[in-house]
């Protein structure tokens, strides 16, 4: 199912259900460009609020998708990288405002997907957040630390990369990740009003100076994570220990053995 796309005043608020918890998949993947390219040609000029349904704002990677990939071929996961790699490149690099309204959990993939917004706000509550991925075995992608090194600063990243900390929203809010925390039922006003900001007459260069602040990152991302990630990121997935840690987590997480 492709996402909803409804208007309040000149704001596209974009909901996410490819599933129940948004897990990210191919179809995730494949919804977030429909999403965009409707954006693009039906509401140009929207500021953008991206928000969930129910507990889950995103649950990340589709592990029984991703961990059977993992344990195949090098060269496939190189060339689903790039494709996945397309998907938040074109979030973070969306010339409009762009509003997080973090509705409930968000975890590794899920939270990267809020932080490359422009602000986030989330609603009080139980939520966690944290980014797990190399405690599970999967390395974390060159291009992702700059791109959350430039949301959060570089302490903050490493501190949420490195170790895989889980963080409550009080937590999460103290250390930046989450601009801001209201209650639930004011969620999506308060994402409206703050992707508002920006006059009408002036989106074109809120996009200038979204640009010319970016470039530092991108150039980065060019020069420095891009070779990185294709020189390494692929072997580092597949690798035996890698996918010895998968199995594990996956039999922790379901309860059964793995059955790739």
């Amino acid at each position: 199912m492709s996402w909803t796309i409804e208007r309040r005043g000149r704001v596209a608020v974009v909901t996410m259900n490819t599933n129940p918890v948004n897990a990210q998949n191919r179809a995730f993947f494949a919804d977030l460009h429909d999403a965009f390219d409707r954006l693009e040609r039906e509401h140009p000029q929207s500021p953008v609020v991206l928000t969930g349904t129910g507990t889950r704002f995103s649950a990340g990677l589709d592990l029984a998708e991703h961990f059977r990939l993992f344990a195949g071929d090098e060269a496939a996961v190189a060339s689903w990288f790039q494709d996945y790699r397309a998907t938040n490149i074109r979030l973070f690099t969306y010339p409009r405002p762009t509003v997080a309204a973090v509705n409930g959990h968000a975890f590794a993939g899920g939270l990267i997907t809020a932080a490359v917004c422009d602000r986030t706000v989330a609603a009080a509550g139980e939520a966690r957040f944290g980014i797990n991925e190399v405690n599970i075995g999967i390395p974390m992608p060159a291009v992702y630390l700059r791109m959350l090194a430039y949301a959060w600063g570089q302490p903050v990243a490493s501190r949420t990369c490195l170790q895989g900390e889980i963080f409550s929203v009080h937590e999460a809010h103290e250390m930046g990740i989450l601009h801001e925390v209201v209650p639930a039922e004011e969620l999506l006003d308060r994402a409206v009003a703050l992707a508002e900001l920006t006059p009408e007459d002036c989106i074109d260069n809120y996009a200038y100076t979204k640009q010319a602040l970016q470039a530092p990152t991108l150039r980065d991302i060019a020069d420095l994570s891009d070779p990185l990630d294709r020189k390494e990121l692929a072997a580092g997935m597949t690798s035996e220990p890698s996918r010895r840690a998968h199995r594990r987590y996956w039999e922790q997480l379901k309860g059964r053995p793995a059955d790739w």
